[in-house]
């Protein structure tokens, strides 16, 4: 995603990133401490077995000392060769990055505890990034977790990326993704995505590529355009939570959702009974805005916001703003249905479309997933 309309560093929250008041509020669980917590070792996995103790051989064990089949994420993935492999995560913080190829379907990823807290695998590459090689990361190279297979499926678990605009000073290449996600039926139940700009990319293989994305009782924080992308992304009962900006001065400090769905694509975001709160000043926040990349100038945005309960961090007058002038957000696909709240109040309305009862019909989980049921595919728990 382009920057920020204003390139100076951040102060960011590098020690909350991964356990915080504000990811605490999303579960209403306690505040957590700045790592995972510590958590009983006699049951590393839980109720999920153990390396001697397997439901299936199928199934590997991740321990950061050494309890399990592998020490580190990355390592597990690559042994699970093919589709069908389930990764149970032991309690800890897994600072590294990691890619899922797409001969990998059907992978689940188990946080051996349930609660997204005890597990949080972060790694802190920007845009701006120098790469060994030579040359930047760029914003998908920025990733943290790179999500290509089919089928994928993850509870209780933490993806976070923890650059500060500090660690690059001056430098205007500030995206950092928490989790880019590009598989069809990647399904999330009772995660975390914790960063700034650019934290969750849900994203298609392709422009062709309609891949269908399901976020359910996620916490999702960040600053400029925290959710974006083209993918056909639901998210239900989702807390979603814009953060402060030292270092600028004024209004906007950022967007929520930029969506970039293809022309092609009848259903891009779809946001059903979540909410959205601010540790910024009301009004500094813009509810989206529209991204028409480069690499798809026909690119038609979009958003619908419904059943959801926006807070006073949004600005209820003019919550969407444009990107470029060139993609007006007039002309983009945003909507809205029975949202309340401040943030949510029409008191501008040519700045504020409503869907009617009718279109509100389609714009459903059930209507954007299709013949998809993400429910199906759960990992380990009732969700």
């Amino acid at each position: 995603m382009p920057s920020s309309h204003d390139p100076r560093s951040g102060l960011g929250r590098r020690a909350l990133l991964t356990g915080g008041a504000g990811a605490a509020l999303a579960l209403a669980l306690p505040s957590g401490p700045a790592a995972a917590r510590p958590v009983n070792s006699a049951r590393p996995f839980g109720r999920h077995g153990s390396p001697s103790r397997r439901p299936d051989d199928r199934t590997l064990y991740v321990h950061p000392g050494g309890l399990g089949d592998h020490t580190g994420v990355q390592a597990a993935v690559d042994a699970a060769d093919g589709p069908g492999w389930t990764l149970v995560l032991a309690p800890g913080t897994y600072r590294e990055t990691v890619f899922v190829d797409a001969a990998r379907a059907g992978m689940t990823w188990i946080g051996a505890t349930g609660d997204p807290r005890d597990v949080v695998v972060v790694y802190d590459n920007a845009a701006g990034t120098p790469r060994p090689g030579g040359g930047t990361h760029g914003t998908s190279g920025s990733a943290t977790t790179t999500l290509r297979a089919d089928g994928f499926t993850a509870r209780g678990v933490t993806f976070a990326n923890d650059f500060l605009r500090t660690d690059l000073p001056g430098n205007p290449g500030t995206q950092a993704v928490a989790v880019k996600v590009t598989g069809d039926r990647s399904a999330f139940f009772h995660c975390r995505f914790l960063g700034h700009q650019d934290t969750l990319y849900a994203d298609s293989a392709a422009l062709s590529a309609f891949a269908r994305q399901y976020f359910a009782h996620c916490y999702v924080e960040g600053d400029v355009d925290f959710v974006f992308g083209r993918a056909t992304a639901v998210f239900e009962h989702c807390h979603f939570r814009t953060l402060v900006r030292p270092d600028l001065t004024g209004a906007p400090y950022g967007f929520v959702f930029a969506p970039s769905t293809a022309a092609a694509n009848p259903s891009g975001f779809l946001a059903s009974r979540c909410r959205v709160t601010s540790e910024a000043p009301d009004g500094f926040y813009k509810l989206a805005r529209p991204w028409v990349p480069s690499s798809d100038t026909t690119a038609r945005p979009s958003l619908v916001v419904r059943d959801s309960v926006l807070g006073p961090g949004i600005d209820a007058a003019a919550p969407y703003a444009n990107m470029r002038e060139a993609h007006p957000w007039q002309a983009q696909r945003f909507a809205e249905y029975r949202n309340t709240g401040p943030g949510a109040r029409i008191t501008v309305p040519e700045n504020r479309p409503q869907l009617t009862a009718d279109d509100a019909a389609g714009a459903t989980p059930r209507a954007y997933l299709g013949d998809w049921e993400p429910r199906r595919f759960r990992a380990g728990a009732e969700t």
